[in-house]
Protein backbone atom coordinates (compact mmCIF):
# COMPACT_ATOMS: atom_id res chain seq x y z
CA UNK A 1 0.00 0.00 0.00
CA UNK A 2 2.69 2.40 0.81
CA UNK A 3 4.54 1.47 -2.43
CA UNK A 4 0.92 2.45 -4.28
CA UNK A 5 0.81 5.59 -2.38
CA UNK A 6 4.63 6.90 -3.45
CA UNK A 7 3.94 5.50 -7.23
CA UNK A 8 0.88 7.73 -6.71
CA UNK A 9 2.36 10.68 -5.38
CA UNK A 10 5.23 10.63 -8.03
CA UNK A 11 3.11 9.44 -10.79
CA UNK A 12 1.72 13.24 -9.94
CA UNK A 13 4.46 15.21 -9.51
CA UNK A 14 5.58 13.98 -12.97
CA UNK A 15 2.07 14.81 -14.59
CA UNK A 16 2.70 18.35 -12.57
CA UNK A 17 5.90 18.94 -14.22
CA UNK A 18 5.27 17.79 -17.74
CA UNK A 19 2.29 20.07 -17.51
CA UNK A 20 4.45 23.21 -16.58
CA UNK A 21 7.32 22.06 -18.73
CA UNK A 22 4.92 21.46 -21.96
CA UNK A 23 3.27 25.61 -20.96
CA UNK A 24 7.00 26.81 -21.04
CA UNK A 25 7.41 25.08 -23.99
CA UNK A 26 4.05 26.86 -25.63
CA UNK A 27 4.84 30.08 -24.45
CA UNK A 28 8.28 30.56 -25.84
CA UNK A 29 7.37 28.57 -29.23
CA UNK A 30 7.09 31.26 -31.72
CA UNK A 31 9.98 33.23 -30.07
CA UNK A 32 12.37 30.28 -30.52
CA UNK A 33 11.34 29.30 -34.17
CA UNK A 34 11.59 32.13 -35.18
CA UNK A 35 14.75 32.86 -33.96
CA UNK A 36 16.04 29.00 -35.04
CA UNK A 37 14.82 29.33 -38.24
CA UNK A 38 16.61 33.23 -38.77
CA UNK A 39 20.10 31.66 -37.71
CA UNK A 40 19.35 28.91 -39.93
CA UNK A 41 18.68 31.20 -43.06
CA UNK A 42 21.25 33.29 -41.75
CA UNK A 43 24.21 30.73 -42.40
CA UNK A 44 22.82 29.70 -45.82
CA UNK A 45 22.35 33.46 -46.92
CA UNK A 46 26.06 34.73 -45.88
CA UNK A 47 27.26 31.46 -48.17
CA UNK A 48 24.83 32.82 -51.22
CA UNK A 49 22.31 30.95 -51.07
CA UNK A 50 19.45 31.55 -53.06
CA UNK A 51 15.77 31.24 -51.46
CA UNK A 52 12.67 29.85 -53.02
CA UNK A 53 10.19 30.67 -49.92
CA UNK A 54 8.39 33.87 -50.06
CA UNK A 55 8.88 33.73 -46.73
CA UNK A 56 12.82 33.38 -46.70
CA UNK A 57 13.55 36.11 -49.89
CA UNK A 58 11.09 38.35 -47.90
CA UNK A 59 12.98 38.01 -44.60
CA UNK A 60 16.53 37.55 -46.60
CA UNK A 61 16.37 38.98 -49.46
CA UNK A 62 18.03 37.13 -53.29
CA UNK A 63 20.92 39.71 -53.84
CA UNK A 64 24.28 38.34 -54.65
CA UNK A 65 23.03 34.64 -54.33
CA UNK A 66 25.38 31.60 -55.97
CA UNK A 67 23.56 28.81 -55.78
CA UNK A 68 19.89 27.41 -55.98
CA UNK A 69 21.00 23.62 -54.68
CA UNK A 70 21.11 23.89 -50.79
CA UNK A 71 23.36 20.89 -50.58
CA UNK A 72 25.99 23.18 -53.32
CA UNK A 73 26.30 25.63 -50.75
CA UNK A 74 29.84 25.58 -49.44
CA UNK A 75 29.74 25.64 -45.66
CA UNK A 76 32.08 24.67 -43.19
CA UNK A 77 31.65 21.31 -41.01
CA UNK A 78 31.14 23.36 -37.93
CA UNK A 79 28.29 25.44 -39.47
CA UNK A 80 26.82 22.12 -41.12
CA UNK A 81 26.59 20.86 -37.58
CA UNK A 82 24.96 23.73 -36.25
CA UNK A 83 22.65 24.04 -38.67
CA UNK A 84 21.56 20.07 -38.36
CA UNK A 85 21.66 20.91 -34.65
CA UNK A 86 19.07 23.72 -35.27
CA UNK A 87 16.76 21.23 -37.92
CA UNK A 88 16.66 18.72 -34.70
CA UNK A 89 15.54 21.67 -32.00
CA UNK A 90 12.96 22.83 -34.93
CA UNK A 91 11.47 19.16 -35.08
CA UNK A 92 11.41 19.46 -31.11
CA UNK A 93 9.69 22.54 -30.84
CA UNK A 94 7.31 21.12 -33.63
CA UNK A 95 8.11 24.14 -35.89
CA UNK A 96 6.58 25.27 -39.01
CA UNK A 97 8.29 24.59 -41.96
Amino acid sequence: MRLLRYGMRYGTMMLLAALALDTAVTRSYAQDCQALWVERNFYYKQAGYCFKTVRAISWFGNAGCLYDNENAVPLSAQVRARIHQIVRLERAYRCPN
